[in-house]
């Protein structure tokens, strides 16, 4: 038997939200080897500890490997039977908004689209959402509310082009380590770059800012809004800009005046000098890039820190050009994959609205589709209550582990055991979540 020479793969690093570009190199012998493709234009070539180790996953220990219907081996046509007889007769019997699908940001945008095309335009419920409602609900909301669609108005160039980087509730260097790497590098070959780290904790970060502020928790509204007042007081606003493209301009500044440089102090927990010297710097620096991630957005008040740090781009002009903008940097690998194709329970494929029957009849024509769901699904946590409630009878989990990642672990579980008819897609035949699986599904993982 001839074996087949070593072949090299071009693909992408499945762990976080940055898209490393992966060369993977497939020996003769079927050993797997990993290093960064120095042409991407995520990480040229960079790759952190866990891109580096991803040829150690590329083995069969712990794998789910063959279906599993109530515990026993099953073939793929007798477990997916299974799961669409219950699935209808669920459908049947208590109406579409009986079931639902929990999808995932680690799964890829094709998949996204079909789940969520099946769910909305052929069951014909919204009841799919994804666990990167976690992370990143609070930008989305932000994002509509600002734009009318949920877009990240940046690229990475981005970071290498501004005089100025504010990182807000971003421990970069440990979450996001290439692109940390991308920011130390440009730094080094343009000194001048100014960095200030927004951040309670003093994080490993902290080792490249030239200003940390050890913001109080929840201070992000304050300061930034402060900084929109601090803005208009100083004549450094781009009126013809906020003329152009912006609405509700006199309304904001109006509301952010009310609080003055001691408020502002008082609310941070900084001082009014600290505070002075961040907002000259901001005020100063046309080519401002504000990086903002989970201390942003994992917060009861997220949509409202999402805002405030938009409106201070509105408000200077500072978005849309090279070097300048808002920018949420998100954790998983495929959060805004999912959001492109409407993969969460209040929105349509391609941002359009679940609320606008233009957008919703556009959608059932473009996918020929029986059905359309005429409102918005339950979200990620109303789907768990719903389900221990009882109002959802079956229920689909898709590369994700809910037990271990949502919020009230305990009753997610509770609810999970409760449920009449489980369907787990996994890569592992033991998680928190699969073993309460009445169908579990083997899923391909990366390699």
């Amino acid at each position: 038997m001839e074996i087949d020479a070593a072949r090299e793969v071009r693909t992408t690093c499945p762990y976080c939200g940055v898209g490393c570009g992966v060369l993977a190199k497939v020996a003769a012998d079927g050993q797997v080897s990993v290093r960064g493709d120095p042409d991407h234009p995520a990480n040229f070539g960079r790759l952190c500890s866990k891109g580096s180790a991803l040829a150690e996953t590329i083995d069969l220990d712990g794998r789910l490997l063959h279906p599993e219907i109530y515990g026993r081996r099953a073939g793929w046509d007798e477990a997916l039977d299974l799961v669409a007889s219950t699935f209808s007769q669920t459908i049947a019997e208590h109406g579409p908004d009986a079931v639902a699908f929990y999808v995932s940001g680690q799964l890829l945008t094709e998949d996204y689209y079909v789940a969520n095309k099946l769910m909305k335009g052929f069951v014909g419920s919204a009841n799919v959402d994804t666990n990167s409602r976690l992370c990143m609900a609070s930008s989305v909301a932000g994002h509509r509310r600002a734009f009318g669609s949920d877009t990240v108005p940046g690229t990475y160039d981005d970071l290498e082009l501004a005089d100025l980087i504010v990182l807000v509730g971003s421990n970069l260097a440990w979450c996001h380590p290439v692109l940390y790497q991308r920011i130390a590098a440009a730094r080094e070959k343009r000194p001048e770059v100014k960095i200030v780290l927004v951040d309670p904790r003093r994080t490993m970060t902290a080792d490249i800012a030239d200003m940390h502020l050890a913001i109080a928790p929840d201070g992000d509204v304050a300061l930034f809004t402060g900084l929109l007042a601090y803005l208009g007081q100083h004549n450094a606003l781009d009126r013809a800009y906020i003329t152009a493209h912006t609405t509700g301009f006199g309304q904001a500044l109006f509301a952010a005046s009310v609080l003055d440089l001691a408020g502002v102090a008082a609310a941070t927990g900084l001082s009014e000098d600290e505070l002075g010297r961040f907002y000259g710097l901001f005020a100063a620096t046309p080519k401002t890039v504000t990086v903002y991630s989970q201390g942003v957005n994992q917060s009861s008040s997220g949509t409202d820190k999402v805002n405030a740090i938009i409106n201070c781009h509105l408000a200077t002009g500072r978005i849309g050009r090279p070097g300048e903008g808002p920018f949420s940097v998100t954790g998983q690998p495929n959060a805004m994959g999912g959001r492109e194709v409407g993969g969460m329970a209040n929105m349509l494929a391609a941002h359009m609205e679940i609320e606008n029957p233009e957008h919703r009849e556009r959608v059932q024509r473009f996918w020929n589709a029986p059905a359309i769901a005429g409102k918005p699904g339950l979200k990620a946590v109303e789907m768990f209550q719903a389900l221990a409630e009882g109002r959802i009878k079956a229920l689909w989990i898709m590369a994700t582990n809910p037990v271990d990642s949502m919020p009230d672990a305990d009753a997610v579980e509770a609810a999970i055991k409760a449920c009449p008819f489980v369907v787990v897609s996994d890569v592992l035949a033991e998680t928190d979540t699969v073993r309460h699986a009445h169908v579990r599904l083997p899923a391909a993982a990366w390699g």
